[in-house]
Formats: C-alpha cells, structure tokens, sequence
C-alpha cells in the first residue's frame, strides 16, 4: 500500500512565480484525489463514519433529537447539516442521512426513521419532505462523550461553527456497521459485525494488547454478522486468511425452509438473503433464466439457455415474492411436482441465482494517523483501543478539572459559614469587597465572585450540611479519577468495565450462520448414449447419434474436411486446445445434433485473444491424455482436469514462445512406454515410469532433445506391441511399417535424450499406436 501513501506527498513545484500546466494538473488532481478519499468516501478507523455521517449525526444531537425527543422533518435536519457543516448537495446528505437509517443496510442503525425510507429490493426513500428522524439509542454510544473534552473540534467550512473532527465512540462502530465507498484509486467493501462479539474482542485486545494473535482473535469474531441473516459457506481458514490481509472474497447464500402441504405437496420458503440481493433481483434472475432473450449479435438462443429454460421449467411450477411486514424476506418456490428431489430443486435455484453469491471484503479505512490504508482485524483493533484508552483519558482529565474547580467553590464556601457575620460586614462596608474578601480570607479570585454571587437563601444552616456532603462525593470522585490517571490497569477495568455494560444493554444475537458448505453445483441430468463427434477442419462441430458411423457419409461446408470424429457418450466432455496452451471444455450433451454442418467451437466458448484453436478431442472425464508441445515438453492429465466451469476456458498448457501444443493422444490402458518422433525423423522410446502426471496443467518435463530449428512432432503411449510409422515410399506413396521387438528396443532410452533415426526406407512424417497384439 506504499504508493497510496505518494497520494498524501505534496507535489513539486517549480521555483517561479509561474505553475506549468502539467504541475497545476498535478496538484488540482492531488487536491482532488485527497479530498475524495478522506473527505468523503472512506469511513475512520476510530468512529466508523465518513465525514458527512458524522456531521449528520452530530447536527442531529446539537438540535436535541436524541432517542426520546419528538422527531422532525428530515428536510429541516438536512438543511441544518448543509448550512452548518457539509457545503454539498442535499440529495447526498440525504441518502447518507437514509441510509443510516435503514435496517437492511445498517446492523445497528444510528437514525430512527419515521416513514418511508426505502426497502431491500432497491425502492427509494420518500422525499425529505415526507419523512421524519431522530437518533436511535445506540447512537448515544457514539454522541454521548461529546461534550466532555474528548475529541478535538475545527471550524466547519466557513468558520461560523465548529465541528468535532471525530466522534467518541465507545465501541468499534467501524466493525459493527461496516462500510462501503469508492474514493480516487481505493475502495471499501467493510461487512458488519455483531456487537457481543466485537465487544468481546475489543475486550481481549485490551487486555492482551501485544500476546493477542489473530487466530486468538478470530475466536472472538468468527465472520460478518449481515443485517439480513444468510449464511456463509466459507472455510474458516478462508475467512480467517480475508481477516488477517483485510482482503479476501467470502463465499454466502440464502436460507430457507421446506413447507409441507396437503397430500404430499411442498414448497421452498426462502427466509433469509445474502447481502446486496433482493426478492426483485431474485425474481427477475428466475424470470431471465426461464424466458430468455436473444442474446445480442445472436440470432437465436443458445443452446445453454435453451437447456436452462427446461430444466427449470421442469422444476420451478410457480415462484412468488410475499415479502411484507411479517416477514421481511419472504419467497415461494412451488416444485412441478411432489416426486422432485428437494436436494436437487434448491441445488438448482442455489447454482443459477444470487440466492449464492460472493461478497468481497476490502478493509480500507483512514488509520489513527490519518492515512488511508488496508488493514488487518488486528490492526484495527489495535487503533481502535488506542483511541479508546485516549478518548477516556481525556474525559477523565475534563472530568478532574470539573470537580476541582468545584471543590474550589464550595471550600470557599465553607469558610463563608465559618465567618458570616464578618463576610458580611467586609461586604457591607467595603468599597471594593472582592479585594476585601480575598485579603482577610486568602480565597482566590474565583472563590471571592462566587461568594458575591450567593443568594441570602443559600446562607441558611442546612446549606452548609449539603456543601458538606457534596464536597465529600467530590473529594471521593477526584480520589477515583486520579487513580484511573495514575494507573495503566485501573483505566484498562475502567474501559472493559464500560464496553462490557454496552455490550449487555445494547448487544444482540448473531443473524448470520456461519457454517461451510460445498458450492451448489447443478448439472442437468442427461441420458446416457452413444454419440459420435464430428470435428471439421475449420473447427465446425455436431454430434450425430450411436457409434460406428461411416465417415464418408459426413458432409461439410465447400473447403472443409473432417479433422475427427470421436465415438464417445452425451455425459463425456469436448476440449479444444488454442495456439497459447488454454484449453476450454464443452459438454458433449450441449452440442448441435441431427443434419447440417453444426456450429463453429468458437460460437460456444469465449476465445482469448490473439489465439486461435488448433486440437480437439471428446472422451470421459477419466480419460488420461499425454499432452506434449513443439519444443519437446510434456506430461499426462485427465480430460476431467481440463474441464472449466466459464467459457473463457482455463489456461493449462504453458507454451514458451514459438512453440505450439501438439495433437493430444489418448493414453492406452496397458501403456508401458512413450515414443517420440521429431522432425528430424529420429525416434525416442522411454519407459512411461519417466512420465508426470500434473493435475493442474504446466509446462510439464523434457520428452525429447532436440536440435536447433527442431521440433517434436509426435509423442504417444504405446504397449507391448508397438508403433506403426506412418509415411511414405517410393514415388511419394503412402505406407504404414511396423516397429516392435528389437527393431524398436533399438530406440529405447533415457527420457530427454536424442534418439536414433530408424532403419527403414520411410520418410516418416507419423506414428500410430498399435492396438491390439
């Protein structure tokens, strides 16, 4: 986060009197970019707020409006925020005002809202006009210490007010409501927490400020705790990784219940949402999903919307949104019939929705030093106590100053009890009677204007009785406030005692669950049989039904011819492999059948740019391939392996510059050995124990040496009975030979040597495998 730091340096400036175009750029956009970032969009580390959230609510407890006051029109707190404090439009201080008031949005909302403030499916609030507010209770957590010497105040815009630069927040308000904003270069993306459990870490930081590890933490705070429940699915090691960088993605979904109905009938009742989702969004994802439109440049649908459109037309009979004062989040899903399996109904509303999504974390905020950066849970924790343990100090040092210049007071009082008939005559017969008083009494100037003051009232017997006693409480009280200053562990009770009486009268139970599942994954079952894909040279691709087809009844567009045709069944997969190694995947079930040419593998992935596909095959998932390059690299893995859940493919294959991947060879079940053919026509065989298998796809281990301006033209797993070459005699004419025994124990070596040209009369340009002994 070093460079966001340059952000904050000032710009050069040229020793003249005159600024260049680019340095006066240089320093608007700097000026620009500051004041977005710590003016506006990021909230602070110590309150929690963005500036106009704190100038809202600090306007709103200068104008009286706490929890129990009458509330007013927003209009009239927006106008005092704008005239005061936040010279911005009143559209922004209002949203910021509405948003702090509404549930779905704020764990712990700060404004009371008297009506209509918006709901979670993204309608607005009524106009200010409309509508009326006031502080909540909890808000008096972050108002309350206003006024006691705890925070430092500026003046505001014009210098006709003040303002206070922070709020002295009792609790981690930052932690409890999050946060989200877009500044100049930053972002953030801050979840809300449940109070007990930030409290409790709070309280743990206190008292081990140094020893307190991150996982020690997390205890305390095992995840987000979302306005609106949910649940999330992630691992606590990944939320636990999120925490400790302030970066990460969590992985949630929605939770609903299963009602059952009269004879055997049921229904999905969705209850709760994942954050940023609605009962609208939802709604118009089903509708989407089940009356597609075409996409754009298309001119009909896709075969994968047209598989989605029945298979949720084969589950989903009805689905309505009943949200309403009840029940907040509130969504029907009726099944098409009883007999569906409820494990694979939710799978498939789970998978094609946002009913499970993502939600980003990003905890970027203003630090206790004013710079804005990405923090760990640790780490704010850390400054939020410190602020805490300052805030504190300073109340208690306005606290003493209070209470010591009351006991000033009222010791001079004493001594007026203890010699009232001679006070009053000074203050009879003197011409100058607070002199008097202070030379025949040594009282202090204060002292001596207090006395003066004194109603005859005040001069009755019981009045001293009560100075007595007050002066007792307040000599006790200066006793108590001067431990907590003098003692680092008498403050620390003093705070976790504070936090800890927060904690039970304003803390509540956690919402969201936190408990991990597997992502919901829903594949349309398809049936099972045999179909033979056809690959064109040009890439064109169909899949016609059964096996054992002639390929000379295969017709092609004027150009094209057949690249391959592959006998294999509708669940098994098609992988294309592109110039640059990525290879993209293709359910077998998805492609176009019937007569025609098919469709282009292009119209069915999304293609990187700048590459273009060269290989093909369909097979099972299990089928092992050995996939090699021209500069002599390779290794085996699974067609499952390469399978990509987008259509933008996955990169697998790592091809150095100059080279390309080679035709893949499928890997026979009793292979013993690979052979390698380079363009030099020489051949190498190698036992297959030399081989790696990589899962994950990479470059893989050197097959063949090879000579500058030399390339592999063929690697493939061969058994005991050997290769055949392919290429040809005399005159150019095609011919097979076969190579086995010793003819081929000849060419048996260490992986990554040279090899030997073989003893034929072949020019050979192939090899195949031979399949049976």
């Amino acid at each position: 986060m070093d460079q966001q730091d340059d952000l904050f340096a000032e710009p050069a400036v040229p020793d003249s009197d005159f600024l260049t175009l680019g340095n006066y750029a240089e320093r608007a956009y700097l000026d620009y970019a500051v004041s977005v970032v710590k003016g506006r969009a990021l909230p602070d580390v110590c309150d929690g707020q963005k500036p106009v959230q704190r100038r809202i609510l600090f306007a709103m407890n200068e104008m009286g409006l706490a929890a129990d006051a009458k509330p007013v029109k927003s209009a009239r707190v927006v106008g005092d925020v704008l005239g005061k404090y936040h010279p911005h439009g009143d559209q922004s201080a209002y949203d910021a005002l509405v948003r702090l008031a509404q549930d779905f949005s704020m764990r712990y909302p700060l404004i009371d809202g008297q009506g209509n403030f918006g709901s979670r499916d993204g309608d607005g609030a009524a106009a200010m006009r409309y509508t009326e507010a006031r502080l909540t209770p909890i808000a008096k957590l972050l108002l309350d210490e206003i006024d006691q010497g705890t925070v430092d105040f500026m003046p505001n815009y014009d210098g006709s007010f003040e303002e206070p630069k922070l709020l002295p927040a009792r609790l981690p308000f930052l932690l409890l409501n999050g946060a989200s904003g877009i500044a100049v270069g930053l972002a953030t993306e801050i979840p809300s927490h449940n109070l007990r459990e930030v409290a409790a870490a709070a309280v743990a930081m206190i008292r081990h400020p140094s020893k307190l590890t991150h996982a020690e933490l997390m205890q305390h705070i095992p995840g987000p705790d979302f306005p609106g429940g949910g649940q999330i699915i992630s691992s606590e090691a990944e939320i636990a990784a999120a925490y400790e960088t302030g970066r990460g993605s969590l992985k949630v979904r929605a939770r609903w219940k299963i009602e059952d109905l009269a004879r055997g009938q049921w229904q999905l009742v969705i209850t709760e949402l994942p954050p940023n989702t609605s009962s609208q969004k939802v709604l118009e994802e089903i509708e989407e999903l089940t009356n597609p439109k075409v996409k754009l440049g298309k001119k009909t649908l896709t075969p994968e919307q047209l598989q989605m459109k029945q298979t949720l037309l084969a589950l989903v009979d009805a689905v309505r949104d009943e949200s309403g004062k009840d029940a907040p989040v509130r969504i029907v899903f009726e099944p098409k019939s009883r007999t569906i399996d409820q494990t694979e109904f939710v799978n498939s509303l789970l998978a094609h929705t946002s009913l499970e999504s993502n939600t980003s974390l990003n905890l970027v905020m203003i630090g206790a030093d004013g710079r804005p950066r990405q923090k760990g849970l640790v780490e704010i924790l850390h400054e939020w106590v410190g602020f805490r343990f300052a805030t504190v100090t300073r109340r208690t040092r306005h606290r003493l100053g209070k209470v010591d210049d009351r006991i000033h007071i009222l010791e001079g009082r004493m001594i007026v009890f203890l010699n009232i008939d001679e006070v009053i005559r000074i203050i009879r017969e003197a011409d100058e009677p607070k002199a008097a008083l202070m030379s025949a009494f040594g009282l202090s100037e204060r002292q001596a204007e207090d006395i003066l003051e004194i109603r005859l009232r005040q001069l009755a017997r019981l009045e001293k009785i009560k100075i007595e006693k007050e002066l007792e409480e307040l000599r006790n009280e200066k006793a108590k406030l001067e431990e907590l200053l003098g003692s680092e562990s008498a403050m620390k009770r003093q705070i976790i005692k504070e936090i800890e009486a927060d904690a039970k009268q304003y803390g509540d139970e956690r919402r969201t669950l936190i408990q991990q599942e597997k992502r919901a994954t829903f594949e349309a079952k398809v049936v099972d049989e045999p179909v033979t894909v056809v690959v064109s040279q040009r890439g064109w691709v169909r899949a016609l039904k059964g096996h054992g087809l002639d390929p000379a009844g295969f017709t092609f567009k004027d150009g094209d011819g057949l690249y391959a045709a592959f006998q294999c069944r509708t669940p098994d997969t098609l992988i294309a492999w592109g110039s640059k190694g990525r290879v993209y995947s293709v359910a077998v079930a998805t492609l176009p059948g019937g007569r025609g040419d098919g469709v282009p593998v292009t119209s069915l992935i999304e293609l990187e740019s700048g590459t273009h596909l060269m290989h093909y095959y369909a097979a099972p998932a299990d089928q092992a391939l050995l996939l090699a390059s021209s500069n002599g690299f390779g290794f085996i893995a699974k067609v499952g392996d390469m399978v990509s859940r987008v259509k933008a493919g996955k990169a697998f294959m790592t091809i150095d510059e100059g080279a390309v991947p080679l035709a893949p060879m499928p890997m026979l079940p009793n292979a013993q050995q690979v052979v390698c053919l380079s363009s030099g026509g020489r051949l190498l065989v190698f036992g297959l124990d030399e081989m790696k298998t990589l899962a994950g796809g990479g470059r893989g281990v050197i097959l063949m040496a090879l000579d500058a301006n030399e390339k592999l033209v063929q690697a493939l797993a061969i058994n005991g009975a050997g290769v055949v070459l392919v290429g040809t005699g005399r005159g150019g004419k095609a011919q097979e030979e076969r190579l086995a025994g010793d003819a081929l124990e000849a060419h048996v070596g260490k992986r990554a040597r040279k090899g030997r040209a073989p003893d034929t009369k072949l020019k050979v340009s192939g090899l195949r495998p031979v399949l049976a002994g």
